[in-house]
């Protein structure tokens, strides 16, 4: 690692995310690629939502990919295709976004949280078998940060049990799991086209993919208002379509995403070499037999952990790690956390009966969590002083 200037010399006001910078290298094509949608006056389905449902399900390698407007719709069609009904469970995990559980719980169905793996923040299949119960119907694992969840062990489970996977894919499009690309691998993989995905839309989007053409269709029918011909309706449905600008930017993008991803890789290994000396800080890793494409990189900060995380009185509690990023915003570094507090914590799921401490790797985890600056474009220069100014705010 080369010498660092000092703080009042060195790069400044580093983002965790910059999507100006991706613009700049495709915003000619974007342009050209937006008159023509709008040229043509079909902004809603289409050939252009077509194409690009072909090329996304051959870029995953399913036979299907059926797109809806959000990640969070996708997996609230993928449980509604699957029937999941009142009084059903689905395993997951507490540290997520709270669409995951969202989706479940907008079903009629009870999340069941588990607990997480220190090392790769995913859940822990290892606790898989004794969370199932005879209300058990799918598993939801979430491959979380980019990083991909032990799929072998996983699908193994479920075979033994008889139950549907679902694939919560939102940060991973393009990771791979024993050679096989998340999302290809349960039954049913969702996907979110949210601008900081590592593919990302100019808005919201989403995608559901599979290798079953009935689910496929059922998919379709339920994101049309339950019907499969216009006007004539067989369930009570959703409106949750991708448009057609939002697919035509995606196929330009789908271009570059592998590219991308590279960079991100190599991102994570500069990370990775820059970190190994600073103490204090655990690296994340990847699970044997997975290829993360680093969505984010997020490292745990050990510190005092508040006892009274979850108590409504206080449910925003300051830990060291809070202290330590706001040392590095004030010198011009930013980053990120996700998530503060584990779902299985948050009010809203209170009748749910989880106790604090009932999943100890998770809210571990939710004090010391911090996400570093991370995407494609992210200069060596500027991960030098990502880090200087990490190891020197911990010294404080």
């Amino acid at each position: 690692m080369k010498t660092v200037p000092p703080l009042d010399l060195a790069v400044k006001n580093i983002p965790p995310l910059d999507l100006t910078r991706q613009y700049k290298l495709i915003g000619e094509d974007l342009s050209a690629t937006v008159a023509e949608v709008l040229a043509s006056g079909r902004y809603i389905g289409g050939s252009v939502v077509e194409n690009f449902e072909t090329q996304f399900a051959g870029y995953i390698g399913t036979q299907e990919c059926v797109t809806c407007n959000s990640g969070t719709d996708a997996l609230y069609l993928a449980l509604r295709a699957l029937q999941m009904q009142p009084g059903d469970e689905v395993i997951t995990t507490a540290f997520t976004f709270i669409a995951t559980a969202e989706a479940i719980t907008l079903v009629g169905a009870k999340p069941v949280f588990i607990d997480i793996d220190l090392a790769t923040f995913n859940f822990n299949p290892a606790q898989l078998a004794a969370a199932i119960t005879e209300k058990t119907k799918a598993i939801l694992p979430v491959h979380l940060f980019g990083n991909p969840t032990d799929m072998t062990a996983v699908m193994a489970i479920a075979q033994k049990h008889g139950l549907a996977v679902i694939e919560d894919c939102a940060q991973s499009t393009g990771a791979t799991w024993a050679g096989k690309k998340t999302g290809s691998i349960g039954h049913i993989g969702c996907f979110s086209f949210f601008p900081t995905k590592n593919l990302g839309a100019c808005g919201d989007g989403g995608a559901v993919t599979t290798n079953d053409p009935a689910l496929a269709a059922k998919i379709r029918m339920l994101k049309e208002h339950g019907s499969r011909a216009r006007y004539y309706h067989e369930e009570i449905g959703v409106n949750s379509r991708l448009d057609a600008l939002q697919a035509a930017i995606l196929q330009v993008k789908l271009r570059h995403l592998d590219a991308w991803n590279a960079q991100r890789q190599a991102v994570a290994e500069r990370y990775h070499q820059l970190l190994t000396p600073v103490t204090g800080v655990q690296k994340p890793q990847a699970a044997v037999g997975g290829e993360s494409v680093w969505n984010q990189y997020t490292v745990l900060i050990a510190g005092d952990s508040p006892a009274n995380n979850g108590n409504e009185s206080n449910l925003i509690p300051v830990t060291y790690r809070d202290r330590v990023r706001e040392r590095m915003q004030e010198r011009g570094v930013s980053s990120m956390v996700y998530y503060p507090l584990p779902l299985h914590l948050q009010s809203v799921y209170k009748n749910l009966g989880y106790q604090v401490g009932q999943l100890p790797v998770t809210e571990q985890v939710s004090h010391e969590v911090l996400s570093l600056p991370m995407f494609p474009e992210l200069s060596p220069e500027e991960q030098e002083q990502v880090v200087y100014t990490l190891k020197d705010c911990l010294a404080l």
